[in-house]
């Protein structure tokens, strides 16, 4: 008999968190948390999503043991400003037990039905900085630290309870060789004397401070149109730069602004972290921040985080600019592959900007829906 119980403790709390750990130990491709952070990330004191959003978890127990994990979520944001009546729920893990997953979403789809929302997404987080989808194909590639790894056996777990597929993502990776110069060398210089742009380097990640706020109006405003967005708000906007910029490499961060220097367009990248998460095991200390330090550094693998473009100057060429030093970046640090975040597959605009780089389709992931 399968029991589902609510966490009302920090003990269960790091039991939720921890779960995933045993699911997965020994798998060469989930790449673990770290938990302090993730603790952090659940905490309504410290993460300010809280201000819109609601979450309760729950953990599912089969003779004494735990076997699975849901977070039901609503975004209030979501639901009161733009009308979406959505019952989001994610962290949703579970040993291969039909009985397990079915107890875990009857209590998500119980707090929807509270609230009177329509129907239930997942997996999802809160907001769109937030890891989203099951994965559903390349289950032999290694995750990184902004998505989800899963069994293969989730996918049927969500169709059996009658889930429909409601949105499918995209995750491409290509060789950084594969950046041919004659693409966007030319194209960079004309780009800009057509519009007036310049680039914007960084050394340092105080230098960057400044611009974070403008980075993420025009992040709100350059994925407005796309289904699901929620916008960052004035004080997740101060969370995020606090807790991420300052880790990010700033060679890593490309702007590009106008003759009155105004943001035009910008673009995250990180190093990727998986191996040294892997070997953190979920610990900063003793030695887990020295395997993080040495990725930051030495990693020949990036990982595409963000890209954003003010819609002025979208289709106007202006990712000339930002692939022409990126290409200086990578050169100087011997950068071999380079993996894109999960993109909507209705996004054709996206996979247009990367066409000449012949990226390759590794691993898809999906949401699903039920109404309630």
């Amino acid at each position: 008999m399968v029991t589902v119980k609510e966490v009302q403790s920090k003990v269960d709390l790091k039991k939720f968190v921890k779960f995933p750990f045993s699911l997965y130990k020994g798998s060469p491709y989930w790449v673990p948390p770290i938990i302090k952070d993730e603790l952090e990330s659940f905490n309504p004191n410290k993460n300010p999503v809280f201000k819109n959003a609601e979450a309760t978890f729950f953990l599912a127990y089969k003779n004494g043991k735990i076997v699975g994990r849901v977070a039901a979520i609503i975004n209030w944001l979501e639901v009161k400003d733009q009308n979406l009546k959505k019952m989001r729920f994610g962290w949703f893990d579970f040993v291969d037990d039909f009985e397990v997953s079915q107890a875990l979403l009857e209590k998500v789809a119980d707090i929807g039905k509270s609230h009177q929302l329509d129907y239930m997404e997942g997996p999802v987080g809160f907001s769109n900085l937030d890891k989203v989808g099951v994965l559903i194909e390349g289950f032999d590639h290694i995750g990184t630290m902004i998505t989800w790894y899963n069994h293969p056996y989730y996918q049927s777990h969500y169709e059996k309870h009658g889930f429909v597929k409601e949105k499918e993502y995209l995750e491409n990776k290509f060789l950084a060789s594969n950046a041919d110069p004659k693409l966007f060398v030319k194209a960079n210089l004309l780009i800009k004397k057509r519009y007036g742009l310049r680039e914007m380097n960084f050394e340092k990640s105080t230098e960057i401070m400044p611009w974070v706020d403008k980075m993420f109006d025009l992040f709100n405003n350059t994925y407005s149109s796309l289904a699901s967005f929620v916008k960052i708000t004035d004080v997740q906007k101060e969370y995020f730069k606090k807790k991420y910029i300052s880790f990010i490499n700033p060679e890593y961060i490309k702007f590009v602004v106008d003759a009155q220097n105004e943001l035009v367009a910008f673009a995250i990248v990180m190093p990727s972290f998986s191996k040294a998460l892997q070997k953190a095991k979920g610990r900063l200390f003793p030695t887990g921040i020295f395997h993080l330090l040495k990725a930051k550094k030495q990693s020949k693998d990036v990982i595409f985080y963000l890209i954003g473009i003010h819609p002025d100057y979208q289709n106007k060429g202006v990712t000339a600019i930002i692939f022409n030093e990126y290409h200086k970046t990578f050169s100087e640090r011997g950068i071999v592959n380079c993996i894109r975040t999960p993109e909507l597959e209705e996004n054709t605009a996206i996979r247009q900007m990367w066409k000449h780089f012949d990226p390759i389709i590794h691993k898809r992931r999906r949401t699903y829906k039920k109404e309630l």
